[in-house]
């Protein structure tokens, strides 16, 4: 596979799955010590990737639990946010500006914070209780972090006594570096062929519902418009009809990203629409990718990381095709804002 180094991948992949002991001890030993809240305060991009574990918990706990942005929370504050919230902090670096800012009141508050970094000698490092570490290169990040976020909800919802599985589907989890691997061998033929179509068209329409939504947000604005520098409209599938519909034409690219949980019905209604006014409508499903012996329930819940596992794919070859590196910027980290 192109630009793809197999051994960092699995080892990466693995790392996050090894890590379902500690997320467990960590919060059943909250939950059992009074815990009332959940917050998930991630900043940038690595925020899109907590949204699927936070779905899965409004829709399946009673458990309270928010996301909010460290640099809002700062300026504005949140009631919910006592000493007995458990906050998850998700940074790669471990150095997020909004996200070491937030430590400080994160203290004064008394909350618990578990950070999930790829380096523990940094601020998010140190400020964590506990700093779960798995190393992962930019590349490689996106399924690791989908990974740690569904532990936690997992793991919360075990403690609560809100699932019946968690054994069954950890024991399959062990399988599933070698899943994500061959979901990428199955899609490589096909990435150029993706990939042209991105590179054809300054403008895209991006739309997916359920857990897919975040994946296909994030890559709209974090890999497309911030990476690629191309322009993106990324809009839930169920807000599609309700004025986005208005910008299809012909020669307008809209991207369909479908996955495995229950809102198929949504996605399906913009795939009954597209064609009939769009002659550049692309749908990626993950149905076609994953392997077969990868049971229903670990496809409905990990649906984004299976997709984020196929792009990576497309993105390998887009930058090759636009001569567009993924690490160029202009701006980030480059100048003062």
């Amino acid at each position: 596979m192109k630009n793809f180094d197999e051994t960092r991948f699995l080892d990466i992949q693995q790392g996050a799955v090894a890590l379902a002991p500690r997320i467990d001890a960590a919060i059943s030993t909250a939950v059992a010590a009074g815990a009332e809240t959940m917050f998930f305060l991630g900043t940038g991009g690595v925020a899109y990737l907590m949204e699927p574990a936070i779905q899965l918990l409004q829709r399946c706990s009673s458990f309270p639990v928010f996301r909010d942005y460290p640099a809002e929370l700062l300026t504005s504050g949140n009631r919910n946010l006592t000493a007995r919230s458990i906050v998850i902090m998700p940074s790669l670096s471990g150095t997020t500006k909004e996200s070491v800012a937030m430590l400080g009141q994160l203290k004064e508050i008394g909350a618990q914070v578990i950070t999930l970094i790829g380096h523990l000698d940094t601020p998010l490092g140190h400020g964590g209780n506990p700093a779960l570490v798995n190393f992962a290169a930019d590349d490689t990040s996106s399924e690791s972090f989908y990974i740690q976020a569904l532990l936690v909800a997992l793991s919360l919802m075990k403690a609560r006594g809100e699932i019946n599985d968690y054994d069954a589907i950890l024991a399959e989890m062990q399988s599933l570096p070698q899943m994500l691997l061959a979901t990428k061998r199955r899609f490589e033929p096909k990435a150029d062929h993706f990939a042209r179509i991105i590179a054809g068209a300054d403008y895209h329409m991006f739309t997916a519902a359920g857990n897919m939504w975040p994946a296909a947000n994030y890559y709209a604005t974090c890999i497309l418009e911030e990476m690629q520098w191309i322009r993106t409209r990324p809009v839930h599938a169920a807000d599609f009809f309700h004025g986005p519909l208005e910008l299809i034409e012909k020669g307008v690219s809209l991207i369909l990203m479908r996955g495995e949980d229950d809102a198929g019905a949504l996605a399906d209604r913009v795939a009954s629409f597209a064609p009939q006014y769009t002659d550049h409508f692309t749908v990626l499903d993950t149905a076609d990718y994953v392997p077969e012996a990868t049971s229903p329930r670990l496809r409905a819940l990990l649906s984004p990381a299976f997709m984020a596992t196929i792009l990576e794919r497309l993105s390998a070859h887009l930058e090759v095709i636009r001569d567009h590196p993924l690490v160029t910027r202009r701006y980030y980290k480059r100048v003062a804002y």
